[in-house]
């Protein structure tokens, strides 16, 4: 009798104590997010990422009612904002958009930086691709890219490019180039594209390494003069502009991606919810105008695709800044 009703006890406690933690997650998952959501942008305002992650934090705050907040938080190659969501607590209410540059590049580049993007992040939600493109000043005496290498030839360490930091991807696509060209152009890191652009613009330095996203207004505008892109196929925005591979520099094949983050340990759940909303606006065409207006390729994954393709980078870009040479204290 007494087994019995200890069995019976026991039961009566588990089943209203499973019942209290189904109700507890649906509630959270249905909860979120009860408050204002941070999404932190490790570079300053008007360069490719800020204005991805903008309408991202646009269009996720019209479609639910949400409210999403960009905070920019430039400096260090966008390194500065990733350790700083790295950092922040598991909540779902600190996301950041990072990419290639500060996530799979930037780790073997700095020999002390605070946050390992495998073990410390959480992938979420892939949002686009993009092209590098080497753009000068739409009065530039460089008409081609054939003209850059022909002038770096004759004198190596003379023509500048600017990039929006050590570290991304974009400056090693320069190295990069270098190596396939052997020639010697002379690297100008910026605080973000912005900074970047405007000294090309003013002339103060010889071309810009850019994303597209960075770039296409004022090459559109007539401005800039796009001399190649880095991608192993032409940009959409820029069906005109040739790849580095078709003007003789063959696999040459550079590109960069954007997504969000979170800390680890992040509720799966919540991770889930971020997932679903951002790729259903990925699937709108409203959104797949506004990303390619912008000079990038939606492309929309699963958090575990997203995952793989961070751990897959992280690995072959190792050997890439290896190869390159290149460091930073």
């Amino acid at each position: 009798m007494i087994r019995k009703f200890t069995r019976s006890l026991a039961l009566g406690l588990a089943l209203p104590l499973a019942l209290s933690a189904t109700f507890t997650t649906a509630a959270h998952a249905q909860a979120y997010p009860a408050k204002p959501v941070r999404m932190i942008v490790p570079f300053p305002p008007g360069g490719g990422t800020d204005i991805l992650a903008r309408l991202v934090a646009q269009k996720l705050t019209e479609a639910n009612h949400w409210t999403v907040v960009p905070d920019n938080r430039g400096g260090a190659g966008g390194t500065i904002g990733i350790a700083e969501a790295a950092r922040a607590a598991p909540t779902g209410y600190d996301i950041v958009m990072g990419q290639k540059d500060n996530m799979v590049v930037a780790p073997w580049l700095y020999k002390n930086l605070s946050y390992n993007p495998v073990k410390d992040l959480t992938a979420v939600a892939h949002v686009a691709y993009t092209p590098v493109v080497i753009v000068t000043q739409a009065n530039s005496k460089f008409k081609t890219l054939n003209d850059v290498v022909t002038a770096a030839r004759a004198a190596p360490d003379t023509i500048t490019y600017g990039s929006p930091g050590n570290g991304t991807t974009i400056h090693l696509a320069g190295e990069i180039f270098n190596g396939a060209a052997q020639i010697k152009m002379r690297h100008v890191p910026y605080k973000g594209s912005n900074a970047a652009m405007m000294d090309v613009l003013a002339g103060n330095v010889d071309l810009m390494v850019s994303s597209v996203p960075s770039a296409l207004a004022q090459i559109k505008a007539g401005k800039l003069r796009p001399l190649a892109v880095t991608s192993a196929k032409r940009s959409t925005s820029l069906p005109d502009t040739p790849t580095v591979a078709e003007l003789g520099y063959k696999g040459f094949d550079v590109s960069t991606w954007y997504g969000l983050f979170v800390p680890a340990k992040t509720p799966k759940d919540v991770v889930a919810t971020l997932n679903a909303e951002v790729n259903k606006l990925l699937a709108t065409p409203e959104m797949k105008a506004a990303i390619v207006a912008q000079g990038a390729e939606p492309q929309g994954m699963t958090p575990e695709q997203f995952e793989t393709l961070l751990k897959t980078d992280y690995e072959k870009w190792k050997g890439i800044v290896q190869a390159s040479g290149a460091t930073i204290e």
